[in-house]
This record gives C-alpha cells, structure tokens and sequence, in this order.
C-alpha cells in the first residue's frame, strides 16, 4: 500500500526536514502550513488554518494520508490560551480527516517542556525533574499545552482506531527561517553580529547550563525517528524521547563554535546576559551588516528567536535526556553534537543568511 504522508507545519526547522526525507525515501508527501513553501521539491503544498475547521475539510477534501505527522504549534500569550488554540489545531485536523478512515499513523511532535514545565513555570523551583529525563516520568501537576495536544492524539486514535507516536526532542538544531524556537540560528546571528562589530562571543545564560550536561535534536535524527516510529511495529502507540545521542557542557562548546567563526568566547561571568535584551538593540546593525554582505534576510525578527534561546541557557540545572527505549527498540541513528552546528552554519552561508 502506497504511503501518503500529511506534514503538519512543513515550513519549520522540523517539518521541512521531515518532508526532505519521506520524499527522498518515495514517500507522497503533502506540506501543510498557513503559507506553503515551494522550494522542497516534490512537496505538494496544502494551504490551510488549522483553527477553521470548514476551511480545513475544503484544503484536504482530496487528500486521504496514510500517516499524519503534527510539527505546528502556535505560541500564545498565556498558558490557558495555548491550551485552548493548540489543542484545538490537532483536534479539527484529525476530525477533518475522521470520515475519510484511511489514517493509519498520527506523530505528535513536542518537546522537552513535557518534563520542565510550561513557558508560564519553565524550568522552575517546584517544578524541577530528576535527570536524565525518561519518558515514564509522569505529567507534572501543571497545565501544559503538551498535555492537551497529546490528549487529542488519544481521543481521536480511540474513536477512528488508528495507532500514535508522541516524539519529544530537545532544542532542535536545524535551518528555518520565520520559526518561533531556532536557537542554532539565533546563535549563528548573534555569532556573526560579534564578528562584524568586535564584541566578544559573551555567554548568555546561566551557571548551572554552563557547567552542567546537556544535549540537543538535530532535525536529521528526530526526521529519521519520526519515520521509525511510525513504520515500526513495537514503536506503535509509544512516546518517545529524541535527542543526539551525545552529551556535553555548554561551556566546552561555546568556545568550539566561538572558534569557528574567528571570534573571541567570554563564559559565565555570574550574571546572565539576556540575548533577547541584546537583540532589541541590534536589529540595525544586523540590517546594516545584510546590505554590506548581500544576505537573504535583513530583519533579525525572521531568523533570531532569543526569546527562547533565553529560556533554553537560562535553566537552574543541567538538562540531559535518556534515549534507552528507543534504543531498545531499534532506532540507532547517532548524530555528533558539535558536528549539528557545524553543519547548520555551513548551510546557513550557502543560502545567505549569514555572512
């Protein structure tokens, strides 16, 4: 039986890596976003709202998916309100599709805040996990969009008897542009900003991120293991955590990508450095640096998220996830950390983004 896969948010880091590959691997793969992309080839774009549940049904009234993969969310300003307009995206999604009975798969993309809390409590006191993060680990007693979202996946499976996967990555690193959580490329700006004015490569966040362990998601690996997960039997109806496979301390890293771009890393200096703060200011500069290079992408708003970069090296504790269940069950697909960067600021400078 054919494959016919739905990417839900194909414009981001996630979905675009995600489409590149089903494609590569003949997979017919419709992009469904707000404002398709048409620079994936032989993605066909489904332009559509995932709040306006008639509009929906239109957009996919000649689409029958084999497997749906949700990648989209939408920030608001409170918790209660992500709640209530993320979990209604998944939930008009899969009722739109409900009549149709030709879904077989749906994988639900979150993240790490599973564990650490919502934007509103992230990472704080009350709210601390033990780590490594495992998955049997239970909901904390917290609202959480997550949860909702994930809560919909369920209902939906129970009514229209499909099965599920529900995929929780760490920060992902990977190229996008216009996306709400992209601390690769909020990195590689402010990185190139140093460069470009003499400021040194200052550490923004905090002590404990700093010295303590971390990881994070490269889109390759969470693509390859949202297709695992959904194609493999024992990985049926499963949440699972996703990340590298390796570790390391930020304080190791920082002067490597500090290196590779020829400019000068400054640490932990006992005082956070708000990069969200810094950005306000620099958003001229950043322009004036994109005229003098050439580059594809003069508002820093389109590349940068330090809002989010913020929140990740900010964190009271070390942050290191285990993958134990998804080895166990198959999926052996390792990506070196250091290289993730690399890679990203290679293609990044390919396509003009940064200098």
């Amino acid at each position: 039986m054919e494959n016919i896969a739905l990417v839900v948010g194909a414009t981001g880091i996630t979905g675009s890596n995600l489409a590149e590959r089903l494609i590569a691997k003949g997979w017919t793969t419709f992009g469904l976003a707000r404002n398709p992309r048409k620079d994936i080839g032989n993605l066909q774009p489904v332009a559509a709202d995932l709040l306006d549940l008639e509009h929906l049904k239109i957009a996919l009234k000649d689409i029958s998916p084999t497997h749906i993969y949700i990648t989209s969310w939408m920030r608001q300003d409170s918790e209660a309100e992500n709640i209530r307009v993320n979990g209604l995206m998944v939930r008009n999604l899969l009722e739109a599709l409900s009549s149709k009975k030709s879904v077989q798969h749906v994988a639900l993309v979150t993240g790490l805040k599973h564990y650490l809390g919502p934007f509103e409590a992230y990472a704080k006191e009350g709210f601390l996990p033990e780590t490594p993060l495992r998955e049997e680990q239970p909901r904390l007693d917290i609202e959480n969009f997550y949860y909702a979202q994930e809560d919909e996946v369920y209902a939906a499976a129970a009514r229209d008897g499909f099965t599920w996967s529900i995929h929780r990555p760490h920060t992902v690193i990977g190229k996008a542009v216009g996306n709400l959580m992209n601390l690769g490329t909020t990195l590689a700006v402010y990185a190139s900003i140093c460069k470009e004015t003499g400021k040194p490569f200052q550490w923004p966040g905090s002590a404990a991120q700093w010295d303590g362990l971390s990881d994070v998601t490269d889109a390759r690996v969470l693509a390859e293991h949202l297709i695992w997960a959904s194609t493999t039997e024992a990985a049926r109806n499963e949440a699972f955590n996703v990340v590298n496979g390796d570790f390391f301390r930020w304080k190791w890293l920082w002067k490597k990508l500090a290196t590779s771009f020829g400019i000068e890393a400054l640490g932990y200096d006992g005082t956070i450095h708000s990069l969200e703060e810094q950005m306000k200011e620099e958003a001229l500069v950043w322009r004036e640096i994109s005229v003098q290079h050439g580059l594809e992408e003069c508002d820093i708003t389109k590349l940068a998220s330090p809002w989010h970069t913020d929140l990740d090296l900010g964190r009271p504790i070390e942050v290191m996830t285990d993958m134990s269940k998804s080895r166990t069950l198959g999926f052996t697909v390792f990506q070196k950390t250091e290289d993730s960067f690399y890679d990203l600021f290679e293609q990044l400078r390919v396509d003009r983004l940064i200098p």
